[in-house]
Order: structure tokens, then sequence, then C-alpha cells
């Protein structure tokens, strides 16, 4: 028998890009699986939406917008008293081909891993890589992207310390020793603590490069470069680095986080983003606080 796997999605509004989404996981090839929806509060008819369009879908309503962490959570300790095998998490602004999900489960089984995660391309293009995964950087702390052109025809998956949880297969086993989310982080940098936590834990974490996956990058939280997304993102970088970091780490951290901010701040200003920058600027604040 075939494990079970649920699909879990996240929506918070954004209606017409959840059945999209929606309508490719329809598509999948592979033999057992559930698709479950996780809504954090969405006002704009979604609920109503995928109710209609897909009965088969199963609706977990938050009530409340909860954040990545805490949303996917509430999905992933549904998933699991359902008996599931394997959880696939993704984003709402994605589309699956067909059978990546027979590649994903197909690479676990077979090396035992914790975490497979597939080649991620743009959506708008579609043959150009958004992400593979990455490579840590110890003393810094900061993830390497991994270069790859990946294709059909890759001999075979990939080591990473890295996936991003825009897109990614869990196991059970995984979710059972190194827990759920830290539900601290709303959104963002999430993804990097648990990849952290689950290598840490000795858990393999690889790449299949010929599961693929579309990606409308930025869309759930306003766009590159939006107020919510520098706030979001600076916010959870700070907690993650003050979760994570060692003292002497912080030696080589400081500088260099320092650096990026001054950089990043420098780019909105030629980009005439004064709202972005304070937002910016906001989340590092809170950061620190929280």
């Amino acid at each position: 028998m075939l494990p079970l796997v649920y699909v879990i999605t996240l929506s918070w509004n954004r209606r017409d890009d959840t059945l999209a989404f929606l309508t490719s996981c329809r598509g999948l090839h592979y033999g057992r699986l559930r698709t479950l929806l996780a809504d954090n509060g969405s006002d704009d008819g979604t609920l109503e939406a995928v109710a209609a369009a897909f009965p088969e879908v199963e609706i977990l309503a938050n009530g409340a917008n909860l954040g990545f962490a805490a949303g996917m959570n509430a999905g992933i300790r549904h998933a699991l008293a359902a008996g599931a095998d394997y959880v696939f998490l993704a984003n709402n602004d994605t589309t699956l081909a067909p059978d990546a999900l027979d590649w994903l489960v197909a690479t676990a089984e077979r090396h035992g891993a914790a975490m497979v995660a597939p080649a991620i391309f743009y959506f708008d293009a579609p043959t150009r890589v958004w992400w593979l995964g990455g490579r840590l950087r110890p003393l810094l702390l900061e993830v390497r992207r991994y270069e790859r052109s990946p294709t059909r025809h890759d001999p075979a998956p990939f080591a990473v310390d890295f996936v991003t949880g825009c897109g990614v297969l869990m196991s059970r086993g995984c979710l059972e020793r190194v827990g759920l989310f830290d539900e601290r982080f709303f959104m963002y940098y999430e993804d990097s603590d648990y990849c952290l936590r689950a290598r840490r834990a000795g858990q393999l974490v690889l790449v299949e490069p010929r599961a693929m996956m579309y990606h409308k990058v930025a869309v759930s939280s306003g766009g590159s470069d939006s107020p919510n997304e520098r706030y979001q993102m600076a916010r959870s970088s700070v907690q993650f680095f003050r979760k994570h970091a060692r003292p002497w780490q912080w030696l080589a951290i400081g500088p260099y986080r320092a650096g990026s901010a001054a950089r990043t701040l420098v780019r909105l200003a030629r980009r005439r983003r004064p709202d972005a920058a304070r937002a910016y600027l906001r989340g590092l604040w809170e950061g620190v606080l929280s």
C-alpha cells in the first residue's frame, strides 16, 4: 500500500490563487493522497468557493490569521491525527507538476529522508529556477543557495541543509522527532529554524529535482519589498539569530547582519520606498524586543 500523503496548503484570502493550486492538486498522479486547506480567516469567499468547486478537499477553518507557522501546524496536527505517513506543505500561490508527489515520496522512501523538496521554478518564467535548497554557513547561520540547473534527466536527488516551507514533503517520523514549526515566527524563517533543528537531530534533507513546482514569488506577503514583506522578514530574522546564535558567533553575525540591514535600507531608498524602509526598521526593533 502506498503511504498516505496529506497535501496541506494555507490560505489567507487570495481565493483565485488557492483555486489554481487546488486545480493542480486534482491533476496529481499519486494514488493515495488527501488535500487539506487550512484557512487563516479569509474574508474574500475562499472557503465558500473551495467547498463548491472542490468537495473532496478537507477544510480546517482557523478563524483568524495565525501566520504561517501556527496555521500550518494546525493542518499538520489534523493530518497526523488522520493517519498521514507524510505531509506535503505548499504555499497556495504555487502549482505542482502532475508527477511531483510520485518523485518526492519515492525518494523519501528509498533514502529514508525526513524531508524532500521539489525543484521550485518561477511561475511566470517556468524554466527559471527560484529555489533548490541551500547550504548552511555555520559561522554566520546564513544559507547559501545551491547553484544547479536541474532537469528531469538528473540522476539522483542531493542532500542540502535547508529547504523552503514553500514546498516540502515531511515524514511522520520527522514531525514526531523534531516537532512542529516554532509559532513565534509569524512569517519567514520558520523553515530555516525547522531545517536547522532537523539537521541538528541528524535528519536527512534532500532535494528531488525531478519533482517540479511553480511559485508566484512573494504574493502572500504583498510582493517583494512591500512594507509587510520587509517588516515580517526583518522581525523574523532577528528572532532566528537570537534563538540560534551562540555568544561567540555574534562577533561575526553582528557586523554581517548590520551590513545586510544597511544594504537593504540603501536599496529601499534608491527605489523610493520610505514606507518599506520604515516597516523594515520597525521589524528589526520588534524582533529585538520579542
